[in-house]
């Protein structure tokens, strides 16, 4: 029987495939100029998989990782310069103030209960002229709109509508709440190229509906100097 008290936010992840904290993103590294004396931070490190690659690639020289989930911290202690176990949302942030080079939030932003208060706070562990690169899903995915059409909101254990996310994106939206906590050079990217069909009707309908094949966003951008 339920105890009537809400879960703490680490308990809505305990059903979650170890492979769910897992697996590099070597995308988000291509993408930042950060070079072998650079200090990165990333929020919901996993395992640390993303950081042991920056680490061993000279893309850093110190790592640093932000876990909510206790037992996948301690694999990811192994691995990089630096863990902090606890909700960033509720983490005080003044130690890390203008430590860092870079800041990657590789599908976080969807599971926080205010984005945009939390993106203005972690703006300030960032140096001036600081890279973010972030990626979320996008709800306005055609696979998405037509579940709606059918008068479907699903919930499921992963993709777009996991029963864990707490807000949704647009690629337009997305943008913008980095434009808003005051970032510039605002790269908007897809995480997967889209397919040949996909291409094409880009193409064919110049670029004004290419949201509708877009299943992630992804933003690149930087602080003022």
């Amino acid at each position: 029987m339920s105890s009537g008290k809400p879960a703490s936010r680490e308990t809505l992840y305990a059903d979650k495939a170890q492979q769910y904290f897992s697996g590099a993103r070597h995308d988000m590294l291509a993408l930042l100029s950060t070079g072998a004396a650079s200090h990165i931070l990333e929020i919901g490190c996993g395992d640390g998989a993303t950081g042991a690659v920056a680490l061993s690639s000279g893309k850093a020289s110190h790592y640093c990782g932000i876990e909510l989930v206790g037992d996948v911290a301690e694999r990811a202690r192994q691995r990089l310069s630096q863990i902090t176990v606890g909700d960033i949302e509720n983490l005080d942030l003044a130690p890390f103030a203008k430590q860092f080079d870079a800041l990657i939030m590789s599908e976080v932003i969807e599971h926080l209960v205010d984005p945009w208060v939390t993106l203005g706070r972690l703006k300030s562990c960032l140096k001036p002229g600081g890279e973010i690169i972030a990626s979320s899903p996008n709800i306005a995915h055609r696979a998405v709109i037509g579940a709606l059409i059918s008068g479907r909101f699903d919930y499921q254990n992963e993709g777009v509508m996991d029963c864990t996310h707490l807000r949704w994106f647009t690629p337009h939206s997305y943008r913008a709440l980095f434009t808003d906590a005051g970032f510039i050079d605002i790269r908007l990217l897809a995480v997967r190229p889209p397919g040949r069909l996909a291409r094409l009707f880009n193409a064919l309908t110049g670029n004004r509906y290419a949201h509708l094949s877009m299943t992630q966003i992804m933003i690149h951008a930087r602080l003022p100097r």
